[in-house]
């Protein structure tokens, strides 16, 4: 499948703030977010319910839905911008329409939860941004908002990573998806299930004991979503060392025991995922990944 990409955004275009999921504590949790979108030139909606809170989330179903599905279909909107994760997204996934959308394609920005969101759009065949969100970018690093913008505005940019001893050498290319791992699992026999067949995958996640990685490891590969893949990217899953102690090994360890029997490239240590340096990929997208003894190599 070839994916669709999005027009890029451009200076006096609008883009929208929606909350999908959890809740967003006040205005000044996304004050620096705004901020950094109108220093590019961007005009900034947000959402009419962002600030509510119902209980976990950030409104009710109905209320995040309803925001969700305006920006979509707005045509004046360039662009979605989640305003947080946290989980909310699969309880109102299926009620939206990707009519408009479809007709009219725009830039849906996010990550953790908005996994979901991702793979539901790509499985329609666009193109998604998996990036920060206006309120990680108080903590930011420069490359974070960098190539967030690049993405944005469709200016090329590129990665060089450090080597991981752990990682597996090898040269390849393919379209790029994946998100939050433990969303990916959740999205197991749905519409929006993640389809890898030669394809590059990113997984992240974070606050997960290893046993719970190596389930979802494997349940991937039961599935049949690892033995065709082009390759594997990982980021950063900022687990506790102390607490998974008992179980052996590292969640490093545990992703390429998962994968030995592959004869495909895997990157560990991608800076992306709930750190201060988490730097934009483009789902569907092709990419060019070289792994080799000094450093990674990643070009769109």
């Amino acid at each position: 499948m070839k994916y669709k990409k999005p027009p890029y955004l451009k200076k006096g275009d609008t883009i929208m703030i929606v909350a999908p999921a959890g809740f967003v504590s006040d205005a000044t949790e996304i004050a620096p977010g705004i901020a950094l979108a109108k220093s590019w030139g961007l005009e900034v909606i947000v959402g009419e319910n962002v600030f509510k809170k119902h209980n976990h989330f950030a409104g009710t179903d109905e209320e995040r839905q309803s925001d969700l599905q305006l920006a979509l279909n707005n045509t004046i909107i360039k662009a979605i911008w989640c305003s947080r994760g946290g989980y909310g997204t699969i309880r109102i996934i299926d009620q939206i329409d990707f009519t408009a959308f479809e007709k009219n394609p725009k830039w849906v920005v996010g990550f953790s939860d908005i996994t979901t969101l991702h793979t539901t759009i790509h499985n329609l065949g666009f193109a998604s941004i998996h990036a920060t969100m206006p309120g990680g970018i108080k903590n930011a690093s420069d490359e974070t908002q960098q190539t967030l913008y690049k993405a944005l505005f469709g200016y090329s940019y590129g990665f060089e990573i450090p080597t991981n001893p752990l990682n597996k050498k090898g040269s390849t290319s393919g379209i790029l998806i994946g998100g939050n791992l433990s969303i990916i699992n959740s999205m197991i026999g749905s519409n929006s299930e993640v389809n890898t067949y030669g394809k590059i995958l990113f997984i992240e996640d974070v606050g997960e004991d290893l046993y719970r990685v190596d389930r979802m490891m494997h349940t991937l590969k039961r599935t049949g979503a690892l033995k065709n893949l082009n390759g594997l990217i990982v980021g950063d899953f900022n687990y506790d060392v102390k607490k998974d102690t008992l179980f052996g090994g590292t969640h490093r360890e545990i992703i390429l025991n998962t994968v030995k029997e592959y004869h495909f490239p895997v990157l560990f240590d991608f800076p992306a995922g709930h750190v201060r340096d988490n730097r934009t990929l483009i789902f569907g997208k092709e990419i060019n990944i070289e792994v080799n003894d000094t450093e990674s190599k990643i070009s769109y």
